[in-house]
């Protein structure tokens, strides 16, 4: 399956929303400190989370020590300054989907070292600012998985 990479979450509630999304999709969740509230932040547990759900997460202590100690078959960093749209990407098992903090987004020199087709957008309507954190996982995560055709997904029957 692929990975979501939060680099440096600030508000609670919007991981507490990834958490569960990736419990449900079977994404693996990374979170890269500092981050900007403890684990246990109340507003994180109000997102009706239980421990199903927290198997997918692990903490690392720099974006570094995550790629050395799990390095993707290749990272895609989601930025309003991206050239190409998410659904041009041509997702594999093993990526990685990576968002930045939810103030200021990824930094620029972290981008700079990607190459420009691993910098990816969500469309939106001109003039929009960007989508809150949790939703724009939501809309990557669920477009890389339909690519996987929602691989381990239950099966519907007509």
């Amino acid at each position: 399956m692929l990975n979501v990479v939060l680099y440096q979450p600030e508000i609670p509630p919007n991981t507490g929303n990834i958490i569960r999304l990736c419990a449900n999709s079977g994404f693996h969740l990374h979170v890269i400190e500092p981050l900007g509230f403890e684990l246990d932040d109340k507003r994180l547990r109000r997102a009706g989370l239980d421990y199903r759900e927290w198997q997918s997460l692990e903490v690392h202590p720099s974006l570094d020590h995550y790629l050395q100690s799990q390095p993707p078959h290749a990272l895609y960093a989601i930025s309003t300054r991206g050239r190409l749209h998410v659904h041009q990407a041509r997702f594999q098992a093993g990526d990685a989907l990576l968002f930045g903090p939810e103030s200021r987004g990824l930094p620029g020199e972290l981008l700079s070292a990607l190459p420009p087709q691993h910098i990816l957008r969500i469309p939106m309507q001109p003039d929009s600012r960007s989508l809150n954190l949790s939703n724009a996982a939501a809309v990557v995560v669920y477009e890389a998985w339909r690519q996987l055709d929602f691989a381990g997904a239950l099966e519907v029957t007509p």
